[in-house]
């Protein structure tokens, strides 16, 4: 019942609910999108934990258990495509509905941990596992792809660039071409090349598409082959390493191409315009 000596005074129904949520503070209200990208975080951090619990531990405590290890790389490398597919969508319900205040901070943050600590552990652990020499520089590696996702992120949120492109290799695809390259098997000194590679992309200004529209689907289809591709090869099911390999290289050479196709345009459009320059000129 309603207090009679409450409703005198002015005091009205529901008043003390609506005032609490006034004096929330909007940075501590979770939209939609902001839910997505925490899903974004949790994969990449239990990516982390099955790369620890089945690759390292095993191998440290001389476990050679090589099934276990392959499903528990197949599930890290699922969660990271788990965490490209959360990072995708949050993006595209932002943009439909609304994103908080600080959607933007925890969309930095969850690709730090998802395409940043993720695969950099990733490669660190590789090196462990592929034999004890190579494990200082392995750990440079890691270190490179760590900080190139750490400045990356820091130069978008303080670098406007033009509208429907990224400048450098967005992490997640940088992400997934790294642990391709691991996956890959193959020699040790080509892997870190490789690796050392896709680090530089992240921060070069080459300029790659933002995946908007038809190029989002290609990119949700790809993500879901490349985890059907896993699927095969932890279940030892027929061809499934050749699969995984095929995979594996796709992915490689979008990382080539993509590059090569930017370049090309940039040198275009600069012999464009100074043929209009020339013809401009009296």
């Amino acid at each position: 019942m309603i207090d009679p000596e409450k409703t005198s005074s002015g005091w009205v129904p529901g008043a003390e609910e609506a005032d609490d949520e006034e004096e929330m503070p909007l940075s501590l209200r979770l939209s939609i999108a902001d839910t997505l990208t925490l899903g974004n975080a949790t994969c990449g951090f239990m990516a982390v934990y099955f790369t620890t619990t089945g690759i390292l531990i095993p191998h440290l405590t001389g476990s050679q258990e090589t099934g276990m290890a392959r499903h528990s790389a197949a599930t890290a490398v699922i969660l990271m495509l788990c965490a490209a597919v959360f990072d995708l969508f949050d993006g595209l319900v932002a943009r439909k509905l609304r994103s908080s205040p600080m959607g933007a901070e925890l969309d930095n943050l969850s690709d730090l941990i998802s395409f940043g600590l993720a695969p950099a552990y990733f490669v660190l652990v590789y090196g462990m596992v592929a034999d004890d020499a190579h494990q200082k520089v392995a750990a440079v590696g890691a270190i490179v792809v760590l900080l190139a996702v750490v400045l990356r992120l820091a130069r978008f949120s303080c670098v406007t660039v033009k509208d429907g492109t990224f400048q450098g290799m967005p992490s997640p695809f940088g992400a997934l071409t790294v642990v391709s390259i691991v996956l890959l098997e193959l020699p040790f000194v080509a892997t870190v090349l490789a690796v050392l590679g896709t680090a530089w992309l992240m921060v070069s200004r080459v300029e790659y598409p933002k995946p908007r529209g038809p190029l989002a689907v290609a990119m949700l289809s790809w993500i879901v082959l490349a985890m059907g591709l896993l699927a095969a090869w932890a279940f030892d099911a027929p061809s499934g390493q050749l699969l995984l390999q095929t995979g594996c290289a796709l992915q490689l050479v979008l990382g080539a191409v993509i590059p090569l196709f930017a370049t090309a345009r940039r040198v275009n459009n600069f012999r464009d315009n100074r043929r209009e320059a020339r013809a401009a000129q009296p």
